[in-house]
């Protein structure tokens, strides 16, 4: 069996040829109810991972994407410095802790129904998130998810240097990697569904046959209801 690789990309070929079609899902905000980068802070800097001006800083950062007050791209690179220097061993260790403590409990119950209604269907269900790479799978195993398109994290002798490894996966890079993944196992995107809450997604949400807001903002909400898009609260 053929296992293809690429920047957070792990699917089998064979096996899911034989898929009806893919439910693409962003994770913060979407599959789980927080921002899983701010709990992944707040875990390392409890476990003195991190100084107070790094978790300052980080919050701060948070504000800005939170009130759209700066380029987005610009706010997720800079909130994955604070992990330059950190084993990689460390961070699956400080995930497995906020995983258990805290995101697990977040994902909505509409969410996993959601989901198993999809695969009643004979549906792959993806994670599509700009989350990093452990976060989305520790809640892919957690929820049976199939796969996992994500950002990840580049390391150097096992540790990592703060800088992302390829593109971010996130704004036009996730509409690119949805579309990639869909060519890879011959499925149409007309057929695929994507799930997310943020307008930071609209490229992909555009190219999805199927698109779905959950949760939406303001500005999301509005293009939603132009647009005679799915809109859902979980």
């Amino acid at each position: 069996m053929s296992f293809i690789t690429r920047m957070g990309t792990t699917f089998s070929e064979n096996k899911n040829q034989n898929k009806s079609y893919i439910a693409f899902f962003d994770l913060d905000k979407t599959l789980i109810r927080a921002n899983s980068g701010v709990i992944l802070l707040r875990v390392a800097y409890r476990k003195n991972l991190i100084s107070v001006t790094d978790i300052l800083k980080a919050l701060w950062l948070s504000f800005l994407f939170r009130f759209s007050l700066r380029d987005t791209e610009k706010i997720i690179s800079s909130m994955v410095r604070w992990l330059s220097g950190i084993p990689e061993r460390e961070l699956n260790e400080l995930v497995s802790e906020a995983f258990e403590k805290h995101l697990a409990e977040l994902v909505p119950a509409r969410a996993k129904s959601e989901i198993m209604l999809h695969k009643s269907k004979n549906a792959l269900v993806v994670i599509l998130s700009s989350a990093l790479q452990p976060v989305c799978k520790c809640i892919a195993d957690h929820i049976g998810m199939d796969d996992i398109i994500c950002t990840e994290l580049e390391s150097v002798e096992g540790k990592f240097t703060g800088l992302p490894s390829g593109k971010l996966c996130f704004g036009n890079e996730k509409k690119i990697r949805l579309m990639e993944y869909c060519e890879k196992i011959n499925r149409h995107k007309e057929d695929a569904w994507f799930y997310s809450d943020s307008i930071d997604d609209l490229p992909a949400l555009n190219v999805a046959g199927h698109p779905v807001c959950v949760n939406p903002g303001r500005r999301l909400k509005n293009h939603a209801v132009k647009k005679e898009w799915k809109i859902v609260t979980w």
